[in-house]
């Protein structure tokens, strides 16, 4: 208790110094706590699972993936046909849609990037649990839960109807010279037409909003009825001289499937791909994990960089920080630490008055540093808006606390070890005789 008395007595000597030192330690934590926060989501959607998993099967050769919607039935059944075959315990399909809301200005605000689907498997209820096919929705509140199974019923009611993530609805807010922020029940039933643009040309679809994605993973994504996009390119010969759509026979995009182990997935993926109904084209499946990591190939480099450059340069900086502020410290004080080492403290024990003084400092506004981030981001601005492919905000998970503690901990400790060290070793009779 006496050590620590003396540790908080230190810090508290020169409270300008201290406070500096703190305000960097705190600055430098929360850019650590950012990148870690966005690279923790990144592992997690690439991390394999051994239970619970998804598969996605897409098309084996071609980029972007275009198969038959008659692959659609016995791809979700998993390309039963033997007696001993498994099916998945759930399926979902998706038809990608790309269509703009002014088709003489085509800017990135204008864009709708949209998926047709089946309804249910947004989201339902059954055996009163909530299941849903779409990764990061099983774990919403009660509230965001409520409001996404009332959107999804006025969508299975509405062929027409189409659920937008928050980004799309503030687009269409400023699109039409509403610069407020965005009134979710003021858009509810507003009337949208899109434009099908690039492979979507000439596909144009009007839409009723009837709901909204909770804030998140799908800012940047709609949802619609499967059977409306169906129907639109069935009813396209009707008003193009009989000419089919050239997505008519190609318009599934990929298959999500889920089972309940590896194992039943081995079984599974093994009964598609040997399958002789897809073979023209041919389909492969693979994990969601896999799949969400090919996704993001492109952005490897720029992943590599924050997390073996970026995050470590911080670190570094901040035990150089430490390291300085300490320093000084330590040199100011020598002909105190001589003193009490003739008083009787013993080497160890100045060491851990110095290390301790730093350790202190350090966790103290990490912890406080990754507290204030975690309110801010999350609560204040609601998740930090940074796009990495098809993820356009992440969230500042409650282990930050954990991490913004053990950041200023280890950085105090390293930074701090050589004049703990130097404190150590302070001869009293070499600094008594340059006092005399």
């Amino acid at each position: 208790m006496k050590i620590l008395g003396l540790i908080l007595k230190n810090i508290g000597r020169n409270p300008l110094r201290s406070i500096l030192t703190a305000l960097g330690t705190m600055v430098l934590v929360f850019v650590v706590t950012m990148v870690w926060s966005v690279l923790w989501v990144l592992d997690l959607i690439t991390a394999e699972k051994q239970e619970n998993l998804k598969a996605i099967v897409t098309e084996r050769w071609s980029i972007p993936s275009r198969l038959p919607f008659a692959y659609a039935a016995p791809i979700s059944d998993g390309a039963v046909r033997q007696p001993g075959d498994i099916r998945p315990d759930d399926s979902m399909t998706w038809q990608f849609y790309l269509g703009s809301l002014d088709p003489k200005n085509l800017t990135r605000d204008s864009f709708i990037f949209a998926i047709a689907c089946e309804p249910d498997k947004l989201g339902r209820i059954e055996n009163g649990k909530f299941v849903t096919m779409m990764d990061g929705l099983e774990s919403l509140s009660p509230k965001d839960q409520a409001a996404l199974l009332e959107a999804i019923d006025r969508l299975k009611a509405n062929r027409q109807g189409i659920i937008l993530g928050y980004n799309h609805l503030a687009n269409i807010n400023r699109m039409t010279g509403d610069v407020r922020d965005v009134n979710i029940d003021q858009l509810m039933g507003k009337r949208i037409k899109l434009f099908g643009i690039g492979g979507y040309k000439g596909l144009d679809l009007e839409f009723e909003i009837v709901g909204v994605f909770p804030a998140g993973r799908y800012d940047n994504l709609g949802a619609f009825h499967r059977d409306y996009f169906n129907n639109a390119l069935d009813q396209y010969p009707q008003t193009h001289g009989g000419r089919k759509h050239l997505l008519a026979d190609r318009n599934l995009n990929l298959v999500w499937l889920k089972v309940p182990n590896m194992a039943a997935y081995n079984r599974v993926s093994a009964q598609i791909d040997q399958s002789p109904s897809f073979q023209d084209p041919a389909v492969k499946c693979e994990t969601a994990s896999s799949g969400m990591a090919a996704f993001l190939e492109p952005l490897r480099d720029l992943i590599w960089g924050a997390r073996y450059v970026l995050a470590p340069a911080c670190l570094i900086t901040l035990s150089l920080v430490i390291a300085n502020a300490i320093s000084i410290s330590v040199r100011e004080r020598r002909p105190e630490l001589a003193v009490m080492k003739v008083l009787g403290f013993r080497p160890a024990q100045i060491l851990w008055l110095v290390l301790g003084e730093s350790l202190l400092l350090g966790a103290g506004a990490g912890l406080a540093s990754a507290a204030l981030t975690y309110g801010v981001i999350n609560w204040y601005f609601d998740g930090l808006r940074f796009p990495i492919g098809f993820l356009d905000r992440f969230y500042i998970p409650i282990n930050a606390l954990g991490w913004g503690a053990m950041i200023g901990a280890v950085a105090a400790l390293v930074g701090s070890f050589v004049p703990a060290w130097t404190a150590r070793s302070v001869k009293p009779a070499e600094v008594f005789a340059k006092v005399a």
